[in-house]
C-alpha cells in the first residue's frame, strides 16, 4: 500500500493550491481519508477528511469556507482544493487512509499514510 501526496509548493497568500492524494494497493471507495498538516515545533492537526462515498466530509474550523476535499473514484485520488491561503497555513501535508468512519479527527485512528507536502504560503 502506498499513497502519495503531491501539489505543495510556495503560494502567495490569499492563492490557491490543490494538493492530490494518489493511492496504490488500495481503493479509497473502501477507506475514509484524510488530511492532516504539522507545522514547525507542532503538533500533527486534522484538517479535512472525507467518507468512503464522498457523500460526507468534516473540516477543521480553521479552513472551513476555505478548504475543500473531493474524490476521484476513477482515478482513486482525492483533492485538497486550497483557497485564500494564510501563512498560518504553511505546513507539510499528509493524506492518511483510515478503515473506519471513526473518530476521524485523530491521527492516530489512520492505518496508512503518505510521505506528505509541503505548502509555504508567503505574506
Amino acid at each position: 500500500v502506498q499513497l502519495q501526496a503531491s501539489g505543495g509548493g510556495l503560494v502567495q497568500a490569499g492563492g490557491s493550491l490543490r494538493l492530490s492524494c494518489a493511492a496504490s494497493g488500495l481503493s479509497f471507495n473502501r477507506y475514509v481519508v484524510g488530511w492532516f498538516r504539522q507545522a514547525q515545533e507542532k503538533e500533527r492537526e486534522f484538517v479535512a477528511a472525507i467518507s468512503r462515498s464522498g457523500d460526507n466530509t468534516e473540516y477543521a474550523d480553521f479552513v472551513k469556507g476555505r478548504f475543500t476535499i473531493s474524490k476521484d473514484s476513477a482515478k482513486n485520488t482525492v483533492y485538497l482544493q486550497m483557497n485564500s491561503v494564510k501563512p498560518e497555513d504553511t505546513a507539510v501535508y499528509y493524506c492518511a487512509a483510515d478503515s473506519a468512519y471513526y473518530r476521524i479527527r485523530d491521527f492516530k485512528q489512520y492505518d496508512y499514510w503518505g510521505q506528505g507536502t509541503q505548502v509555504t504560503v508567503s505574506s
